[in-house]
């Protein structure tokens, strides 16, 4: 092997390379690990009634949902096999299982929360961010946890089981922890490595939702204002795509449990171009 000497001047150069390189590498991965924890500061903070107001105006920009269509979602809901209508206060019901530290369940809750604005009004919401020790941690988020939702045509309850930090926060009722159980935690159609898992969503007892649609490494970079940006300005990115997309997929769920209404999300181009995917 040739033998290769270097003076001192190259080899400092070399060094101090090395140097910026690392320095630079150290810096990435603080500011990155800054920023998931600097979101932390806003767990269980009140969403701003101007936030849910900008949030409203993406989740009924139809014109958006159309374009995007089923955009980068995949693992759809499956039919439950029952006949047994899930309903509320006289609507269609659609549960959700989930808790604030799952990852899976913070980016889902973007596109419920985009779908049900369609039908509906949410109010006390609150920031969340999922697990820091978790995948894709301190992922920005929403809870559903002391959240209310009011709607003339679907009824939704969400469940947090667990906090943040893997504290009990909220039960299931008897019928709730029943349906997760034959649709989930005890459903043989599933592998038992792939039962509990959660997010569940159960639209009406129609069809089920067992994990998220789309990964939530997606929007784990950003923080609220961000994503928020992303779905205002830009609708190729990979943030808008995740979350119309899901949102179209559940909103889609929605129609065909409360009889297509209103007209005018339930008649929508996108609502048939998901119909015709997921076979709903």
């Amino acid at each position: 092997m040739a033998k290769v000497n270097l003076s001192k001047k190259q080899a400092y150069a070399i060094i101090g390379v090395l140097i910026v390189i690392v320095a630079v590498i150290a810096l990435y991965e603080n500011s990155t690990s800054s920023a998931g924890k600097a979101d932390i500061k806003f767990d269980n903070v009140a969403v701003s009634s101007s936030y849910l107001s900008q949030l409203y105006d993406v989740a009924t920009n139809m014109t958006l949902a159309n374009n995007i269509g089923i955009g980068t979602a995949s693992s759809y809901p499956s039919p439950s096999g029952s006949n047994v209508s899930l309903t509320s206060d006289g609507m269609p019901e659609m549960l959700y299982i989930g808790a604030d530290y799952c990852p899976f369940c913070a980016i889902t809750r973007w596109g419920m929360i985009v779908a049900l604005m369609r039908f509906g009004n949410f109010s006390k919401l609150h920031y969340m961010t999922s697990s820091a020790t978790d995948y894709e941690p301190n992922t920005a988020t929403f809870t559903f946890y002391n959240s209310s939702y009011s709607s003339n045509y679907v009824d939704f309850q969400g469940v947090e089981t667990l906090t943040n930090t893997y504290k009990p926060l909220q039960n299931m009722t008897n019928e709730e922890g029943v349906i997760f159980s034959r649709f989930d935690s005890n459903n043989t159609a599933i592998p038992a490595d792939e039962r509990d898992a959660i997010p569940f969503i159960d639209f009406g007892n129609k069809t089920i939702q067992i994990g998220a649609e789309v990964s939530p490494a997606i929007i784990n970079p950003y923080n609220w204002n961000q994503v928020l940006s992303f779905l205002q300005t830009n609708p190729n990115s990979p943030v808008t795509q995740a979350i119309i997309g899901e949102a179209n997929v559940f909103t889609a769920q929605i129609c065909n449990i409360d009889g297509n209404k209103p007209a005018s999300v339930c008649n929508q181009r996108f609502v048939k171009t998901v119909d015709g995917i997921t076979g709903a």
